[in-house]
């Protein structure tokens, strides 16, 4: 009779023996397992948590121009440089064709004009950037900004230099009479110059490099990083109190006196016609320039930090400064007209240029009054 064992669980000694890779294998298998469910696990508690994110800690996005908006901007730019051009030329011929020696008010328009022509000539490149990215490399970047500066600053003091020899001439007509006014003003359009220029190399700062939100090349500021926050406050600054606020601080004063002296005497209100071209310019001089200038101590202060802002405040800051530095480029093409259709003797000089030149057929131009106290509140181009 033969005995059976009832089955059973075989005992380790008598299981097969395994090998090396077949123990390896399944210690591999086994640490997967744990690993796996132990991440599941952490991820599950993770996920679970009540933390969320703080959109003021997240960085913004950045602004971006829509491509339609990009075409008309840039049909823009080349609109204002069509008109800035043989406007701000014929300015310039009208004024430097007088056969009297130019009065310092007539001299510091003339050289305004020329400022509006450098403004006008940098317009063909922004626009180009506008629609392609700046194709013109690092050079001309620095060239075009710095030209751009030196318009802008040269502008504002030539008309701050308007406005303080007007006070002069009808304020204090004595101490005009004898200072020799024609010198002095060579003198002081030369020293406008040589501060533009000072104020403007901040653009060599400037560079032309791969914008982050897009892949297109920028001229724009480009500091080192460790310092970008400092010289940024500095320029800025410069800009805002030379290029704008002392100006400002100036005329603003000088115009009022002056209108106020000119009601107060005999035949005032004909002499503050007279003045009203050059209040023209200054006017649409601020009317141009002084969004964009709030628009970037706005953006300076959310720089520095002086005032916290959201995403929302730092993109419509971004399209501000797009919008506003759009206008003040349209200044370059503005003063001609003003004289076109504010300055009558303007209009009679231009008429007189042009018969000589044969465009136009000899016509009688009437001939104002000529009081030496009028021609000289009015210069011999108003």
């Amino acid at each position: 009779m033969c005995n059976h064992t009832s089955p059973g669980p075989p005992h380790p000694a008598s299981s097969p023996p395994r090998s090396s890779e077949t123990i390896a294998s399944y210690s591999a298998k086994s640490n997967e397992t744990n690993f796996g469910s132990l991440y599941e696990e952490l991820n599950f508690t993770y996920n679970d948590s009540e933390f969320t994110l703080n959109p003021n800690t997240q960085p913004c996005n950045p602004f971006t121009i829509p491509d339609a908006l990009t075409i008309a901007v840039s049909a823009f730019y080349i609109l204002i440089f069509v008109l800035a051009i043989p406007g701000n030329l014929v300015v310039g011929l009208v004024i430097s064709r007088s056969k009297q020696a130019l009065p310092p008010s007539d001299l510091y328009l003339l050289h305004l004009a020329v400022a509006d022509l450098l403004l006008a000539v940098t317009l063909p490149f922004w626009a180009i950037s506008v629609t392609q990215g700046w194709v013109f490399g690092d050079a001309m970047c620095k060239i075009i900004t710095i030209i751009q500066e030196l318009s802008f600053y040269s502008s504002i003091l030539f008309l701050t230099c308007i406005s303080m020899d007007r006070y002069m001439v009808i304020v204090r007509a004595m101490e005009a009479r004898r200072a020799n006014r024609q010198l002095v003003s060579w003198g002081i359009c030369a020293s406008v110059w040589c501060v533009g220029a000072l104020l403007s190399l901040p653009g060599l700062l400037n560079s032309a490099y791969t914008s982050q939100s897009s892949s297109h090349t920028v001229c724009a500021e480009k500091y080192d990083p460790k310092s970008a926050d400092v010289w940024r406050l500095v320029t800025r600054i410069l800009r805002h109190t030379l290029g704008f606020l002392i100006p400002l601080a100036i005329m603003l004063p000088c115009y009022g006196v002056t209108i106020k002296r000119l009601l107060h005497i005999r035949g005032g209100f004909q002499r503050q016609r007279a003045m009203r071209v050059i209040v023209f310019v200054v006017v649409a001089f601020l009317l141009c320039w002084t969004p964009y200038h709030v628009t970037v101590m706005v953006d300076t202060f959310f720089r520095s930090k002086i005032v916290q802002y959201k995403c929302q405040e730092r993109i419509a800051v971004d399209q501000a400064m797009f919008a506003t530095q759009s206008l003040g480029l349209l200044h370059s093409c503005i003063n001609p007209v003003l004289y076109a259709f504010v300055g009558e003797k303007f209009r009679r000089r231009l008429q007189q240029f042009l018969k000589k030149m044969g465009v136009l057929e000899r016509v009688s131009v009437s001939r104002s009054s000529k009081s030496s106290l009028s021609s000289e509140i009015t210069s011999t181009f108003m």
